[in-house]
């Protein structure tokens, strides 16, 4: 069974090929990748009709199912559901949710059931695995009605990746995935982190929008609430202007103006002392988020490092596994510092909690999802 999974963004399509086995059985055989990048732009491809095209033209073959990834699914879309007219209209009702991404998600969707018309075509959502919080991890203490009329919750995000990561660190550590408590780091330009207990996410550090939680590259992370209104009230910025600085203007970027870690990194170890400060932020809050869900979680079993920035930094990792010494982890520098890029363990033998390394992928669990709803 083919399975073509699907990552359309404003400007972009990302797609990858899988075999998938007809048992049943987890696996995938990937067959084929590729990104268009630009779209509307000059040197590439028109619009989004005409890059599925290509990408039509470059697979050679129709796939049986279409794996579309959907950022948010709302309250109603909690698990993969094969996409009809009725979904597509109710995918278009949570645009306000993800105005950055849900949008550019459905017109994929829509232009893709246009190019592959015999194929099913299914959406997973990025929030979906969270939908297991407790209420009182995902209801925020504002009046209620607000969560029941309008949805204002926490809803989470990096489901995929999470999933994946969660059932990667069981194999690792040879133990069945219902018995562990585990906080899962999704690092790279976004970021989350989320607490795992028996592979059921209990808790997660993204909100009712991808802002909350973590420093990120272009992203502030948790704040007072209190700050957007001042803004606004004190310095006239208008609604966009807030949006666009929290969004794009803080995180990394607003302690010393660069967005991209490896160069923070850099500067930081030649003294800058924004960049210092930066560092400092970055891990700080990430080890804060561990603590506490390590006390949502009534223990730890281990700390898993995903995406970017966790499976390729280990100046961070370093960093990070400094501050949880308080949970008796141990980090093991030499396993932590190899130049492999293979899922493996980084603590010590005598460490009671495991450190580990799981390369994300995000599009074989998206293709793992959609075949098993399939069949």
């Amino acid at each position: 069974m083919k399975v073509l999974v699907l990552n359309c963004g404003s400007s972009s399509i990302k797609h990858r090929l899988f075999e998938m086995p007809n048992d049943h059985e987890p696996g995938g055989i990937e067959l084929g990748r590729g990104a268009i990048e630009g779209i509307g732009a000059e040197g590439s491809v028109a619009d989004h009709a005409a890059g599925l095209r290509q990408v039509c033209d470059e697979l050679g073959v129709e796939p049986e199912i279409v794996a579309h990834r959907v950022v948010h699914g709302g309250e109603r879309f909690v698990a993969p559901i094969v996409i009809d007219d009725e979904v597509v209209a109710e995918l278009d009702r949570l645009n306000p949710l993800a105005p950055l991404h849900n949008p550019a998600n459905v017109l994929g969707i829509r232009v893709a059931r246009e190019w592959f018309p015999r194929a099913t075509h299914v959406a997973v959502f990025d929030t979906a695995f969270h939908a297991t919080l407790p209420l009182y991890a995902s209801h925020y203490a504002i009046p209620k009605h607000l969560a029941t009329e309008h949805g204002v919750r926490r809803y989470g995000f990096h489901g995929s990746s999470h999933a994946w990561a969660s059932q990667r660190a069981a194999e690792l550590l040879g133990r069945p995935l219902e018995e562990l408590r585990l906080v899962i780091l999704h690092l790279g330009a976004g970021a989350s982190a989320t607490a795992v207990l028996g592979g059921k996410s209990i808790d997660t550090s993204m909100g009712m929008t991808p802002m909350e939680g973590l420093v990120m590259a272009t992203r502030a992370g948790d704040i007072d609430p209190g700050v957007p209104l001042f803004l606004q009230r004190e310095l006239g910025m208008t609604a966009a202007e807030v949006d666009r600085l929290l969004n794009r203007e803080s995180g990394l970027r607003g302690y010393c103006d660069e967005s991209d870690l490896r160069e923070v990194l850099r500067r930081a170890d030649e003294g800058d002392t924004d960049a210092q400060l930066a560092v400092e932020a970055y891990v700080y809050r990430i080890a804060k988020y561990v603590g506490a869900y390590a006390v949502a979680l009534g223990g730890l079993d281990a700390v898993v490092f995903t995406a970017g920035v966790g499976e390729r930094s280990a100046p961070i990792r370093a960093l990070v596994a400094q501050r949880l010494t308080l949970f008796g982890a141990k980090l093991d520098a030499e396993a932590n510092d190899a130049s492999t890029s293979e899922d493996r363990a980084i603590q010590t033998a005598d460490s009671p909690v495991a450190l580990l390394i799981v390369a994300t992928n995000e599009e074989l669990q998206i293709a793992r999802e959609a075949a098993a709803l399939v069949e």
